[in-house]
């Protein structure tokens, strides 16, 4: 009889993309999630008018999309698409999930490069992400596309690991955006 239990522990995952790439996000989120629970499929702004947040203040803004939208999350996976390095609501989800307060811990940060532009030449990474990789040592990863569930779940659980043993590396100095950068 085989076991029943995974060889890895599922992690509340937040989502983050931007609405370009989002019919590519659904195949995701379809293929890899099979009903398991374990993605939060969420962007702020990508199907929101107006300001999400009213805000100028980087602290209040992070608060708030912890609060309203990273709430039980532990890890945040950014899938990068064509533009996703530009959104500046992809960046605020970045900050608020690599703020470490009093009442919320700091998510794992793990970014995929989508399908899309995975041959694509000159394909970014968001800043504030870049801040943050430095191969083995850095506090986040960005990685090929997965080959498989398991592997997602590898990468996510690894992620979530880094809270821990890469904490002291975290770099969330950066300001945050005001607005999108132009592409």
């Amino acid at each position: 009889m085989s076991s029943l239990l995974t060889p890895y522990t599922r992690h509340k995952t937040f989502i983050s993309y931007h609405h370009a790439d989002e019919a590519e996000v659904a195949a995701f989120i379809d293929y890899f999630d099979h009903d398991r629970n374990i993605l939060i499929s969420r962007g702020i702004g990508a199907s929101m008018a107006g300001d999400v947040i009213k805000s100028t203040d980087g602290g209040y803004i992070k608060q708030r999309i912890r609060d309203l939208y990273l709430r039980d999350s532990t890890v945040t996976l950014v899938l990068i698409g064509k533009h996703t390095w530009s959104r500046q609501f992809v960046d605020w989800e970045v900050a608020a999930s690599l703020r470490n307060t009093s009442t919320s811990k700091r998510n794992g940060l793990v970014a995929i490069t989508l399908p899309s532009i995975a041959s694509v030449a000159g394909r970014r990474v968001p800043e504030r992400i870049d801040d943050n990789v430095d191969g083995e040592s850095g506090y986040a990863r960005w990685m090929k596309y997965p080959s498989s569930s398991h592997a997602l779940a590898q990468m996510i659980d690894d992620a979530y690991a880094r809270r821990t043993t890469h904490a002291d590396v975290v770099d969330n100095t950066r300001l945050l955006y005001s607005r999108n950068r132009s592409v």
